[in-house]
């Protein structure tokens, strides 16, 4: 769906220049610190993803320019980071880019590089989840959504947050329309968010901002999704202006408010919405309008351009880990989660600031939700894993098998199946404790013990067993495990940088599989530090995460390697 608002080409960041839209589709070449704060600050590049990716890469460009020089590139990073005080996402881009500059200008570049190529795969699931808790919130009726600013592509790198769940629903067939806000005094709504809702073909109409409580008032919408710039330890949420105002209207007629960001613009350094600092922008942004005046010259103006909602007005911040904490459910609407009986406890928005430990410029490790989803959905989710697992290869026939935490219980693919042909209704829900079946027409899938043993040990909430064609072979005729080094992509499976060594464990296929699933568990509680992926000789491999997609994304690391393996020879280099 058309270009990409930041890409790297030749050696140059190259961005879709918002400034132009809708009228014009231009593109700016930029090769200078200087020009990539001008970017940020103009807003030629904006939301917070993009600008988070955009600065990684201009830090690229100062350790190119300066190259061995820490302290210089450490002060140009300095003046990005500053282009924009409020969304978190420039400074984490920023510091996570620093980091790699004591390893030379290309391992900044490769990390600005890995960055772009994570945003599209974190939206994509920060929107799936969130496109799921808005079918739950708001059932069998085709939805009437509204949306403030701009949170699709063009705010990121690929495919959108708080847009990127509307474009889920609509490719459900979910979507009856969708208003937008104009989003004063800039038109991202009028000029972005229309143009990229044209460009897909959703339906929608346009509104001015101060027509959005009425809309609510006469039934006109059925759930507000927005996204954020900031998100605060005590779940206070900073977006565009106007957004405050939203959620006040949202509550007052019982509408679920929702906000949908990634990890990286949660910020448990900052306290309480009260710390964040909300930019302030030029006055000639409201007193002229496409550079005629609109009001008597030498008229003060008060521009913020963000606003911060207070977290009792939220119903549910998702991210790509999923929920984040309670859902607080308007008035009205059916709560589809269990609520927790510790607001502070390490599962609640409310106690991140003091149970979530995060390294300056990093997201804080993901909330474990393990009530947050109903078996029927989790199956859905599941099965159309395991579907598009098959079409892959990875689990071929019948072989392979998925499940995901629910509580005390686990929701696991049947036996005897076709991986490609799976349905809601062939998973089976078993008993962490014992792996016995408690509810499904199926017989679980006969490594069930594996991924019980795994629940056992580890905070995982889910689990994946594949049989990928390279990490299978490198099992085949493997010592108790093979030890890799050197490769970036290790850095995904818990690696700290590349140069790590990492030894993933082995472990004997017996015919027996709960002596398997005994000798994983045994394993995992004497090396609680162990990697979160396993082979099994001859029998493809096992990998776990606090969602499906990073169980996954971590089993594609691991084939990904041995890959390389295959190629090189070599499990180090």
């Amino acid at each position: 769906m058309g270009e990409s608002s930041v890409a790297w080409v030749d050696g140059a960041l190259v961005l879709l220049d918002q400034r132009a839209l809708p009228q014009e589709v231009r593109q700016l070449r930029i090769t200078t610190v200087d020009e990539v704060i001008d970017a940020i600050k103009t807003l030629a590049v904006r939301g917070a993803p993009a600008i988070g990716v955009a600065g990684a890469f201009g830090v690229a460009l100062a350790a190119a320019a300066h190259p061995g020089d820490v302290e210089e590139v450490e002060s140009e990073a300095a003046r990005i980071e500053a282009a924009r005080p409020t969304a978190v996402n420039l400074a984490w881009g920023v510091r996570r880019a620093v980091a790699q500059v004591p390893q030379g200008a290309r391992a900044v570049l490769d990390e600005a590089l890995a960055m772009l190529d994570e945003d599209g795969r974190v939206n994509r699931a920060a929107a799936t989840h969130a496109a799921d808790l808005v079918r739950r919130l708001c059932p069998d009726r085709p939805l009437r959504l509204l949306t403030h600013c701009n949170t699709g592509r063009l705010a990121t790198t690929a495919f959108g947050t708080a847009l990127g769940a509307v474009r889920v629903l609509a490719e459900r067939g979910a979507v009856e329309n969708v208003l937008v806000d104009e989003t004063r005094p800039l038109l991202q709504g009028a000029r972005l968010t229309a143009w990229e809702l044209a460009e897909a073909g959703i339906p929608h109409r346009l509104t001015i901002d101060s027509a959005a409580a009425w809309a609510m008032a006469t039934g006109r919408v059925d759930c507000v999704i927005v996204g954020a710039d900031r998100i605060a330890a005590d779940g206070s949420v900073a977006n565009k202006i106007g957004t405050y105002g939203l959620a006040v209207a949202a509550q007052r007629h019982g509408i679920p408010f929702l906000v949908v960001a990634p990890e990286s613009t949660r910020d448990p350094r900052t306290a309480t919405g009260a710390e964040i600092i909300v930019e302030e922008r030029a006055a000639e942004e409201i007193t002229h309008v496409g550079g005629v005046a609109t009001a008597p010259e030498g008229t003060e103006a008060f521009n913020p351009a963000f606003d911060v909602t207070p977290p009792d007005l939220v119903t549910a911040v998702v991210t790509e880990n999923g929920i984040v904490g309670e859902v607080n459910a308007p008035a009205g609407v059916p709560d589809p989660l269990p609520t927790r009986t510790d607001p502070t406890g390490p599962g609640s928005i409310a106690g991140i600031a003091t149970n979530v430990v995060a390294t300056p410029g990093e997201s804080p490790p993901p909330v474990r939700t393990a009530e947050s989803d109903d078996e029927p959905a989790v199956a859905e989710r599941i099965a159309a894993m395991a579907r598009g697992l098959y079409t892959r290869g990875w689990m071929p026939g019948t072989a392979g098998n998925i499940s995901e935490r629910s509580g005390e219980r686990a929701v696991v693919t049947g036996s005897g199946l076709s991986k490609g042909e799976l349905t809601a209704a062939d998973m089976v829900t078993v008993n962490i404790a014992d792996s016995e079946p408690v509810s499904g027409t199926r017989r679980p899938s006969a490594e069930t013990t594996i991924h019980t043993a795994v629940y056992r040990a580890t905070d995982a909430e889910a689990v994946v067993h594949v049989h990928p064609p390279h990490a299978t072979a490198c099992s085949t005729g493997a010592a108790e495990s093979l030890r890799f080094a050197g490769y970036e992509l290790i850095k995904g499976l818990g690696a700290a940088k590349a140069a790590d060594r990492i030894d993933i464990p082995v472990f004997a296929n017996h015919p027996d599989v709960p002596r398997i699933g005994a000798d994983i568990e045994r394993h995992l509680a004497e090396h609680p530090d162990a990697p979160p992926v396993l082979f099994i000789t001859g029998h493809g491999i096992t990998a776990w995460g606090a969602t499906l997609a990073q169980a996954r994304d971590r089993a594609e690391c691991l084939e990904a390697m041995c890959e390389l393996v295959a190629l090189t020879g070599r499990h180090e280099i």
